[in-house]
């Protein structure tokens, strides 16, 4: 069952939570892969209500998004096996099944081909309208040196070498999956 809500009246929740992280799904070749994220925003853009998520070229989330253009995110709300948001964030699709390994129960959607995951229940159905490769130039050097560090070998878990590409989505509907 769903609870329909308007996703600006949960967006200081979303957000807050987007601190500590969720859930984006995404699915594309008969298989759904999710990744934990810590980056994103929601806001209007063409009078849509949007969602902003940021991911690394080198992920495989990107690759699977680039071939579908639709994805889900899953914000927890209540209690939550915190174990969830680690896994997904520190393992590839590429390699593993992190929905069956974390044991993740699938919730059919309601506008687009993604799924829901039932354990963190607000979901976003998202369908990208633009997408943008980020400029390296126009990045600090701050920030560069914190948050695309080169010094570190592309093989190492801290390499974190490459840029974003940043999906502004549409929210085609918002709900909690009770």
């Amino acid at each position: 069952m769903k609870k329909d809500i308007n996703v600006f009246d949960y967006a200081g929740d979303i957000m807050k939570e987007m601190q500590k992280g969720a859930l984006l799904t995404s699915c594309a070749d008969g298989k759904v892969n999710t990744m934990a994220i810590g980056w994103g925003m929601i806001g209007i853009q063409w009078s849509k209500p949007v969602f902003v998520a940021m991911i690394r070229e080198s992920r495989y989330t990107r690759e699977i998004l680039d071939k579908n253009g639709e994805f889900t995110v899953n914000v927890p709300c209540g209690e939550y096996d915190k174990k969830i948001l680690g896994y997904c964030g520190s393992k590839s699709g590429r390699d593993t099944d992190k929905i069956s390994d974390m044991k993740l129960t699938l919730e059919e959607p309601v506008s687009i081909g993604v799924p829901g995951i039932k354990e963190l229940p607000l979901t976003l159905e998202c369908r990208v309208i633009y997408r943008q490769k980020q400029d390296p130039a126009a990045v600090s050097d701050e920030d560069k040196k914190e948050l695309y560090p080169q010094e570190h070998e592309s093989d190492d878990p801290e390499a974190n070498r490459d840029y974003h590409v940043y999906y502004i989505a549409e929210i085609l509907n918002s709900y909690i999956i009770e």
